[in-house]
């Protein structure tokens, strides 16, 4: 009898993280199929394709068709749909990357992170206990805890937001503890840091620093530049999320970092170096609304549970990325239009 092929649900895989992490698990399955020793998972995406969603980010170097079997554009916040996708699928493991998640749309408008962060989430808990689902991966942030001056956050750290939209996901957050404690369901957060890499939608300050210089611009910094912020290149994100969806403990929380710190405005030189642009190639501008001078996490924990550390260097992480954004300039400049009154994250 032929063994049935476990179903992983991801929601938001159309999107920056959540398709690096279908493409990771395609390539494993891809490998297992080969005849390599590796789990093995049949993936299902649920993605609403905003303006943060695009199927080509699934189609690049899935399959010889470009494809991704049982896609389901739909929002996380109909539930009606969502209850049908899980009762037609029945998945085993839940991981939920769908979210609202730039700053200064929050600010701008905090209606849709309440939506789609808190409810959205809500949804997707009741799906997963309604159907039984073995493992639930909640993708958090570290803007969760707020900022901090010096030290790190811990697992343990309060949770205390700024914006509109680390409040939102600090309540999907919780909510999620809440499902854990209240119900015994097998849920994990995962806190990463910010994270880059190829297929960053471009309001973010990497992707749009790039595309700014690619096009003739200045790369706009907030402030002075000071505010620091700790660099995950997404392929080090997803190994953490897959080591974490594998073997970590349920109903425990673990940061997702790099330890590579840097401000804005160093990164933003380092960035421009990388590209072989004029160190002056930037501006300030006014900053941004209570923001957040620094973010730093305490790692140790999926280090010494799980064995994972991250591979990529900020300088090594930024060349990877430029090599891509140089024969990727056609996606990049093609949403131009949705950013030009945005700025940096």
């Amino acid at each position: 009898m032929r063994k049935r092929i476990p179903k992983i649900l991801v929601t938001g895989g159309a999107g920056f993280i959540g398709s690096a992490f279908v493409r990771r698990v395609i390539a494993t399955r891809q490998s297992s199929v080969a005849g390599k020793q590796s789990q093995s998972f049949e993936v299902i995406v649920v993605d609403s394709l905003t303006y943060a969603g695009d199927l080509k980010r699934l189609n690049w170097g899935l399959s010889p068709k470009g494809t991704v079997p049982n896609f389901y554009q739909v929002d996380i916040c109909d539930k009606q749909k969502i209850d049908s996708i899980f009762k037609k699928e029945n998945p085993g493991i839940v991981v939920h990357f769908a979210a609202e998640s730039h700053v200064d749309r929050s600010i701008n408008d905090a209606t849709p992170f309440i939506e789609t962060n808190i409810k959205g989430t809500q949804i997707l808990l009741d799906a997963g206990r309604k159907y039984n689902a073995k493992k639930f991966i909640f993708i958090s942030t570290d803007e969760v805890y707020g900022e901090i001056a010096n030290g790190k956050f811990n697992e343990n750290s309060p949770i205390k937001p700024n914006s509109p939209y680390a409040a939102s996901k600090a309540a999907a957050d919780l909510l999620v503890q809440s499902y854990i404690r209240t119900y015994k369901f097998p849920a994990i957060i995962i806190r990463p840091s910010n994270n880059y890499g190829p297929w960053q939608y471009p309001e973010k300050l990497i992707p749009l620093a790039i595309l700014r210089i690619l096009g003739g611009g200045k790369i706009p910094v907030y402030g002075k530049g000071l505010n620091v912020r700790e660099w995950l290149y997404v392929d080090d994100c997803v190994a953490g999320i897959l080591a974490i969806m594998n073997k970590g403990k349920i109903g425990e929380a673990y940061n997702l970092g790099s330890a590579c710190e840097s401000k804005n405005i160093d990164t933003v030189k380092l960035l421009l170096k990388t590209l072989g642009a004029s160190r002056n190639r930037f501006e300030f501008v006014k900053d941004r609304l209570g923001h957040d001078i620094r973010y730093s996490l305490d790692s140790g924990k999926i280090t010494r549970e799980l064995g994972w550390k991250p591979g990529v260097s900020l300088a090594q992480g930024l060349k990877l990325t430029v090599a891509w954004s140089l024969k990727h300039q056609a996606w990049l400049k093609s949403k131009l239009k949705d950013i030009n009154k945005l700025y940096i994250n």
